[in-house]
């Protein structure tokens, strides 16, 4: 018991040597007898199925991100509830992996817990900090919701739809069809702008911009028209267009900012496009024209 005790204490401080740096000559003689300790602390029938376990993993999260995404094409009204149980299962499997996996590999003992405590731990500390603080983020990010996989939200100059929340990072998709990789840590200090915060509809606005000297009241009706015989509003939720005077470049202007909701966020630049076109349209036919530089005569 004594002789294990001491043959634990080497070995343990053979480790903190080799993983600081100092000693050579001490790491390579203790290194001589603790290594062979290592190893029969390995089980390493089970590395083998440990490997096999990880495999069958990935292919499980494959299988789980192919399903979701078939799933929600054909099914557009569940697919954020989808996502979010797809997101909360991904973690389930990465923890139920880890602990299988650590079960197979290694023998644990009181030995091999001392040891893990005492020197892996230091190191494993340092080299991975990064990514434990980015793994608990992860955590309040899924408790705390401050978005949702699914969100169209505004973070550090992008905007885009949250595709996923991993151990790691999250992922955004850009409406330039760009994949962003941010780590988690990142959203616990700056601010995250959610446009829809798990719903299927968002709010979208659109400047519009005439002549003081214009029809204003013509002016807003088209605008509001526009909104409410678009395919893409969701008319459950009101649409406003409020009208303010302003000074652009010199000129005083009347903005017309209409507020109405799209359906869905997917369809967000089409309800722009759709909005923009019939307006520009109806504004040329009734003489409503924008701003206009007056010329020096």
């Amino acid at each position: 018991m004594r002789q294990s005790g001491l043959r634990s204490l080497r070995f343990g401080a053979a480790l903190c040597m080799a993983v600081l740096g100092s000693s050579a000559a001490f790491a390579q003689d203790a290194a001589q007898v603790d290594v062979s300790q290592l190893g029969s602390f390995i089980r390493w029938t089970g590395v083998a199925t440990s490997l096999i376990v990880i495999a069958g993993a990935w292919v499980l999260l494959r299988l789980l991100a192919g399903f979701v995404s078939q799933f929600g094409t054909q099914f557009a009204a569940r697919r954020l509830t989808m996502q979010k149980i797809a997101t909360i299962a991904q973690f389930l499997i990465f923890i139920a992996t880890a602990a299988i996996v650590l079960a197979l590999s290694f023998r644990i003992d009181k030995t091999v817990l001392t040891l893990i405590g005492g020197t892996a731990a230091v190191a494993i500390g340092f080299a991975m900090k990064d990514l434990v603080a980015s793994f608990i983020a992860g955590i309040i990010i899924i408790m705390d919701r401050p978005f949702q996989v699914g969100d169209r939200v505004s973070f550090d100059g992008f905007y885009g739809d949250i595709t996923a929340i991993g151990l790691r990072s999250v992922r955004l998709q850009t409406l330039d069809d760009n994949t962003i990789t941010i780590p988690n840590s990142k959203f616990l200090s700056d601010i995250t702008s959610s446009g829809n915060y798990g719903a299927l509809d968002m709010q979208v606005v659109i400047d519009f911009y005439i002549g003081a000297d214009q029809d204003i009241d013509r002016a807003r009706e088209i605008v509001n028209e526009s909104a409410l015989s678009s395919r893409y509003v969701f008319l459950a939720k009101p649409v406003v267009v409020l009208v303010t005077q302003q000074i652009v470049q010199n000129l005083v202007t009347v903005r017309l900012r209409l507020k109405a909701y799209v359906l869905d966020t997917q369809h967000e630049k089409a309800f722009e496009t759709d909005i923009t076109l019939r307006c520009l349209r109806a504004m040329r036919e009734n003489g409503i024209t924008p701003p206009q530089m007056l010329l020096p005569t």
